[in-house]
């Protein structure tokens, strides 16, 4: 099992000062793969025992089993947007690197058996509910958008008319919570809820220490880059479309039944416009003025 899987299964059960040596761990690799007891008790405002409990408390023995498990996988928390403005990169080189390093963590980290595993309740779901933030709404966009052409009843619902559209979801549904830090409230509030209620909640999220891992076992972990101030949304597009296309092998004939359904409809109502562009174009000569 991983570091991050072990924090996630104590999530909730993290003291304030316990969360803050977890954040470090994830933080700053190089400080816990490189860094003595007394070094990360320093960073974290707190003692060497309180260190050793931490460790304790995610199964560890001491402090070394554990900086010898956390030497990788670890999340870089982003900065601000304003302070990437103000440390602008002179070269695209960080963003290619940044971009290329999630990709490669999505794939390291997600197979066909995961897949299946987080596109399953999606499937069988009677409804399917698609919650997010602001900066995340990238990938919900493409997850609702492919839903839709395989199965009725999955909705992007809205920040401002959550409770009303949630009102009516149940135990045979499920939400596909997308958020990473910094949370909405919304999105966490909202997701809570429906765990309360009995509805299945898969999070898309960033890492064990996210909030909505404590609400569930069916979660994944993307790195969120850096694009200029924002965050990059290419990998939340890219579990999007993958859980787009398990969904798509799981239901089988009747997504393939209702993808004929709706090109019929588009067809009879014209949806899309009849256009093949010209290869060539014939320019007529102008007769010369005399």
């Amino acid at each position: 099992m991983s570091i991050q899987e072990l924090i996630a299964g104590v999530n909730d059960r993290l003291t304030p000062t316990e969360r803050r040596i977890a954040q470090l761990v994830l933080d700053d690799p190089t400080l816990l793969a490189f860094g003595t007891v007394s070094d990360l008790a320093n960073r974290a405002e707190t003692s060497r025992p309180s260190i050793v409990r931490f460790a304790n408390k995610l199964g560890f023995d001491g402090y070394t089993e554990l900086q010898r498990m956390i030497r990788e996988g670890l999340s870089n928390q982003l900065n601000s947007p304003s302070h990437r403005i103000r440390h602008r990169e002179s070269s695209l080189a960080p963003v290619r690197s940044g971009i290329q390093g999630a990709i490669d963590h999505l794939f390291d980290t997600i197979d066909i058996g995961r897949l299946d595993q987080l596109a399953e309740p999606i499937a069988s779901a009677d409804h399917v509910w698609i919650l997010t933030g602001e900066t995340s709404k990238a990938g919900a966009l493409v997850l609702q958008s492919g839903l839709s052409m395989l199965r009725p009843d999955a909705r992007l619902v809205g920040e401002h008319s959550t409770g009303h559209e949630l009102s009516s979801a149940r135990s045979s549904d499920v939400a596909v919570v997308f958020d990473f830090a910094r949370y909405r409230r919304n999105s966490v509030t909202a997701a809570r809820t429906l765990a309360d209620l009995g509805v299945p909640i898969i999070a898309v999220t960033d890492g064990p220490l996210s909030p909505l891992v404590s609400l569930t076992k069916v979660w994944c972990e993307l790195r969120i880059p850096a694009v200029g101030p924002f965050d990059s949304s290419v990998t939340s597009v890219l579990i999007a479309e993958l859980l787009v296309a398990q969904v798509a092998h799981q239901l089988g004939t009747s997504a393939m039944e209702h993808i004929d359904q709706l090109e019929a409809m588009w067809r009879s109502t014209g949806t899309y416009l009849e256009y093949s562009p010209r290869t060539h174009r014939k320019i007529e000569s102008q007769p010369r003025s005399t």
